[in-house]
């Protein structure tokens, strides 16, 4: 592990402006006791942006398969399950587990393995980005607006997650019972708005969830995120942090 740390701090100085934008999504949940190593790696490397040539941009999606295991994840939405589900499929994979990391939606890493995390941001970070606009604002009625601009020529769909800054949960059934879980970046809604969506046009992110998530106190991020239709990698993310 010392590797690891060691990486960690030579890349902290170098500039956001000069890094390439990466989706990390952690595919995770409270009911699972292999997730809260995997959830600190989550955690580190949104705070400390490890891998050089690389700006993280990380989701936590609470998947809901493991709330029948003793403890039902408040944070577990059906979306992830589906996204998940959509990535056994493009990996070839057996059956969907946790924890996963995917990486721009072009590779997997079982469990929490920061090695190997690492080398696949840093792989991700090679390829080129198309830049993405986003400017979003919080309406009275507790909805997000925003819009998006990319390149017009693309034929990619349209992803928008809102997710909350950090949460922090006592878990008191399951695998994990008589702990304090810590989450960053937890999705509470995940929406897909198709192909030509990143053209300006108004959008909108609403529901109770969302509401929930700005009664915790906490930021809210809105990670947006351009997928290409033929193999599910992602071809331009962008986010945009939005204040109580």
């Amino acid at each position: 592990m010392a590797l690891f740390f060691l990486s960690a701090a030579k890349s902290q100085s170098q500039s956001p402006a000069n890094r390439t934008p990466v989706l990390v999504e952690l595919f995770t949940s409270e009911g699972c006791s292999d997730c809260p190593p995997a959830d600190a790696i989550l955690t580190k490397l949104d705070a400390e942006q490890f891998v050089q040539g690389a700006q993280a941009i990380v989701l936590s999606e609470h998947v809901t398969y493991w709330n029948h295991q003793g403890w039902n994840d408040l944070f577990s939405i059906t979306e992830a399950d589906q996204r998940q589900d959509e990535y056994v499929q493009q990996f070839k994979l057996p059956s969907p587990a946790t924890p996963e990391f995917v990486v721009d939606g072009a590779a997997q890493v079982a469990g929490a393995d920061p090695r190997k995390l690492m080398e696949e941001i840093a792989n991700a970070a090679t390829a080129p980005k198309l830049a993405v606009q986003i400017n979003a604002h919080r309406s009275t009625d507790g909805s997000i607006d925003f819009t998006v601009k990319a390149d017009p020529g693309l034929k990619a769909s349209l992803v928008a997650a809102v997710a909350e800054n950090a949460t922090q949960s006592a878990i008191s059934g399951g695998e994990n019972a008589g702990r304090t879980l810590h989450n960053v970046a937890v999705v509470r809604v995940l929406k897909e708005f198709g192909s030509n969506a990143a053209d300006g046009r108004p959008l909108k992110l609403s529901g109770g969830r969302l509401l929930k998530a700005e009664k915790d106190g906490e930021p809210i991020r809105l990670v947006v995120f351009l997928v290409n239709h033929s193999n599910g990698h992602v071809v331009a993310v962008g986010e945009q942090t939005l204040a109580q």
